[in-house]
C-alpha cells in the first residue's frame, strides 16, 4: 500500500504535472507546426520553384522505374526521401524558432538575478572560497 501511496505522491507532484502538460500542449503544437509547414509554406515554395512538391523527392534504390513516392510505397521500393527530410527540418526550424520566441518572451517578465562576483585573492587575483583563509593559490593569510 506505501507503494501506491507513493506513487501516488510522485505522479501528483507539481513539476510532474507541469511536464505532462508541457508535453501534451507540444505533441498538439508540433502538429500545428507540421501543418503550417506541409500545408502552408511549403506550397507556395514549391510553386516558386518551379512546381516542385518537395514531400515527392526521392531517390530510388532500386532500378526499377517509378515517378512518385506512392507509387514507390505501394510497389514496396526503398527510397531515401530527402524532401520528406527537407520537410521535416523545415518543421524542427519553425518550431525551434517558436521555442526561442516564446523563452525570450519569458526571460523578459523573469529577469535574472545579477551573479554575485566571486571572492578573489587581494594579492594573486585569483577565485578564492567565500570562507577561505588562506588563497590556495599564492597562500596568503585573507582577512
Amino acid at each position: 500500500m506505501s507503494m501506491l501511496k507513493e506513487f501516488k505522491d510522485f505522479a501528483l507532484r507539481g513539476n510532474v504535472v507541469d511536464m505532462a502538460v508541457g508535453v501534451v500542449i507540444g505533441a498538439a503544437f508540433g502538429k500545428i507546426v507540421s501543418s503550417l509547414v506541409s500545408d502552408i509554406i511549403m506550397p507556395p515554395l514549391g510553386y516558386i520553384l518551379g512546381g516542385i512538391d518537395f514531400s515527392n523527392l526521392f531517390l530510388p534504390l532500386s532500378r526499377v522505374p517509378v515517378s512518385t513516392m506512392a507509387e514507390a510505397k505501394e510497389m514496396g521500393i526503398p527510397v531515401i526521401a530527402y524532401g520528406q527530410f527537407l520537410n521535416n527540418v523545415i518543421d524542427f526550424l519553425i518550431v525551434a524558432f517558436a521555442i526561442f520566441i516564446v523563452v525570450k518572451q519569458i526571460n523578459r517578465f523573469f529577469p535574472k538575478a545579477p551573479a554575485k562576483e566571486p571572492r578573489k585573492c587581494p594579492y594573486c587575483k585569483e577565485v578564492i572560497a567565500d570562507d577561505a583563509t588562506r588563497c590556495p593559490h599564492c597562500t596568503a593569510e585573507l582577512k
